[in-house]
């Protein structure tokens, strides 16, 4: 498994692979893990990691006694000298060569690669896989292309794209995590495309940790209190959230750490900034909103929405990318337009000042999740694991023949 990003740093991309380590530990399986070194965990003060064994969402981690070989659910973990992203260090982009990944990978001998939504590393690792002869199963999760804009570079955006479609169709199988990523890697021409979603813990995230103490501290005088949950970066574009600072009688709770964190602080002067949270500390605080919102319209999947709604939250989200598969509009929450932050807050507004309409969305939403356990959704990704060695073994045969 080559994981473009991972331990320490935490988002939706360190979050899958280690729920998928974890299947494969439960299932039998043997994984080797190659991803980049250094960087600090998130929220973190620099100089800092997170410690050994601490269990970053729950993952059992550590390093093999004598040996200093670190390990993530048994399994381990070669890392690959890295540098960080320019304006936000925790982000870190590995080097090394395709030969080196080449050997990597061949002196572990798998049946099949897996590459957590690649871009840099990935690339080499599906060059690596190629020159093998191995099927190779990509997982398109990050939506690169889109950010250009948001980082100043639009003229950018085609190049990005070519890059995007080069790894894809050099991929044995793409995985995509929502109906709008399907139609997108269509239309940009790559072939062998297959629906993968995302689980969600139901155990962690549940409305059962609801913390009147806690909800007393952040609303003293019993406001509703509204959500968001993510990276403070660009393209999440939680500066639009600023359209609610003033909605009475509510007050907006952001957790998260990056790079605009001071920036959305002094923007948002009225929200509480919680900073980086994780295991039951995050659980907790999400059952401890009344709402959450997410304004983000780059996002192929949106998981901290679907962790909402297992705290038994509605949302209310843009209209575009992974949101528009996550959430049944005026049911489980609302969509608005891309763009339109009126919609936005009038959106908001109706949930948090109508208690009846707030609990029956929330309760919709908790029941729409139920059924999307992380043990059926890798269980899933077995099988396409399976579908990749069928696909190349085929293809192999009907080379040599």
């Amino acid at each position: 498994m080559v994981a473009e990003s991972f331990l320490p740093h935490f988002n939706g991309v360190t979050h899958s692979v280690l729920q998928v380590l974890a299947h494969l530990r439960r299932t039998g399986h043997e994984a080797l893990v190659v991803a980049p070194a250094g960087g600090t965990a998130e929220g973190a003060r620099p100089g800092e990691t997170a410690a050994p064994g601490a269990g970053i969402a729950g993952a059992r981690t550590g390093t093999v006694p004598g040996t200093g070989v670190e390990m993530v659910e048994g399994f381990p973990v070669v890392r690959l000298p890295s540098l960080p992203l320019t304006g936000y260090a925790n982000v870190r982009v590995a080097a090394g060569t395709v030969a080196r990944i080449r050997r990597l990978i061949s002196g572990f001998g798998p049946d099949v690669v897996h590459v957590a939504s690649p871009f840099v590393l990935g690339w080499r690792a599906i060059q690596a896989a190629g020159q093998l002869g191995l099927p190779l199963v990509s997982v398109y999760q990050t939506q690169v292309p889109a950010y250009a804009t948001r980082y100043g570079v639009p003229w950018l955006e085609p190049v990005l794209w070519n890059h995007v479609r080069a790894m894809h169709q050099a991929s044995t199988v793409t995985l995509v995590p929502s109906s709008h990523s399907l139609g997108e890697l269509q239309q940009a021409g790559v072939p062998r495309l297959r629906m993968w979603r995302r689980g969600v813990d139901t155990r962690r995230f549940s409305p059962t940790r609801r913390d009147a103490a806690l909800r007393a501290r952040l609303a003293p005088n019993g406001e509703r209190l509204i959500g968001y949950v993510g990276r403070l970066a660009a393209e999440k574009q939680v500066e639009d959230l600023a359209v609610l600072a003033d909605l009475p009688g509510t007050r907006l709770v952001i957790v998260g750490s990056g790079p605009l964190k001071e920036t959305l602080r002094r923007s948002l002067p009225g929200a509480h900034f919680a900073g980086f949270l994780d295991g039951g500390e995050l659980a907790t605080m999400m059952a401890s909103l009344d709402l959450f919102v997410h304004p983000g319209e780059s996002e192929t999947f949106c998981q901290t929405i679907q962790e909402a709604m297992a705290s038994g939250l509605p949302a209310v989200a843009v209209g575009r990318g992974g949101p528009l598969d996550l959430i049944d509009s005026s049911r489980t929450g609302w969509l608005y337009r891309p763009e339109d932050l009126d919609g936005l807050s009038q959106r908001v507004a109706d949930l948090a000042h109508d208690d009846a309409k707030r609990a029956a969305f929330a309760a919709a939403a908790l029941a729409s999740v139920q059924s999307r356990s992380w043990a059926s959704v890798c269980d899933e990704l077995l099988v396409h694991y399976e579908r990749a060695i069928n696909v190349k073994t085929r293809s192999l045969h009907a080379r040599s023949a």
